[in-house]
This record gives structure tokens, C-alpha cells and sequence, in this order.
């Protein structure tokens, strides 16, 4: 048994060296949390697709649960496309950390919805990680690589 729990922990382990949370053009991210604050509270959904080495572009909506426009239940959905700039390479980070700020660009019920964050992802292994995105709209969860 002991034997078993080593060679899981090494496995483990030897996943999380190799873990790379940006790898630039053709890097694809699925991210799913809640949204804390901003224009209120509730869940995320984004994806990004790398297009070149420091960019990526995405979509992504938000449905609040509570906080936007004194709860209006035809204003409580934000889809939107994004842009990201990622800094990784240029602040020369460790592969497991990817910092980004973006700009969000959408539809909020029937009105424009602009938006800008800073995001950090940090990677366990190559498939799995968290990110948070602080900005005028803040979201914390768990972001997917594949």
C-alpha cells in the first residue's frame, strides 16, 4: 500500500513540474466561477484562444443572481467577447503562472456592457488550475486547459 500512495504522489508530483498555464497560439482555456463583485453577484463562464504569442480572444457571459440594476430580471445576463494580453514571457514568470489584463466588450440585458480586468491564472498540472480576474467585474474559480 505504501508502495502505491509513492508512486501516486511521485506521479502527481512530476505532473505539476511540467504544468504550463500559457503556451501562446493555439492555447485554449475554459473557465467557470463566481462572480463577487461588479455589476453583482453570481456565475462566470469564459473561454480564450490564443492567437499569438501574447494574445488571446474569447467569449464568455455571466448570469448574476443578484446586485445589477436593482435585481431586473431582463438585465441579470452579460455575454461578451474578450481580449486578453498575456504577460508571462515578458515578466519572465514561472510556467505555472500566467498574468493577463483584458478588456470585456458585450451586451448587458438591452444595454452596452464594457468591462476591463487583471487576471492571474495559476496551473497544479497541465489540465487543471485557478485564476482570479479582479477589475470592474471580479470572478474567482477554476480554469481548464486542453
Amino acid at each position: 500500500m505504501k508502495k502505491i500512495v509513492f508512486v501516486f504522489a511521485m506521479f502527481f508530483l512530476g505532473q505539476m513540474t511540467f504544468a504550463q498555464a500559457w503556451q501562446g497560439s493555439g492555447d485554449q482555456k475554459f473557465q467557470v466561477g463566481l462572480n463577487g463583485w461588479g455589476n453583482g453577484t453570481g456565475v462566470t463562464a469564459t473561454y480564450d484562444y490564443g492567437v499569438s504569442k501574447i494574445i488571446s480572444l474569447g467569449a464568455g457571459a455571466n448570469l448574476y443572481f443578484s446586485g445589477y440594476k436593482d435585481d431586473n430580471k431582463d438585465n441579470n445576463v452579460f455575454v461578451f467577447g474578450r481580449v486578453n494580453f498575456h504577460l508571462q514571457d515578458a515578466l519572465d514568470m514561472p510556467s505555472k503562472w500566467d498574468l493577463y489584463p483584458g478588456v470585456d466588450v458585450g451586451v448587458i440585458g438591452n444595454t452596452f456592457g464594457l468591462g476591463a480586468h487583471l487576471g492571474v491564472r495559476y496551473y497544479f498540472n497541465n489540465n487543471v488550475g485557478a485564476f482570479l480576474e479582479a477589475g470592474n467585474n471580479g470572478s474567482i474559480g477554476v480554469s481548464f486547459n486542453f
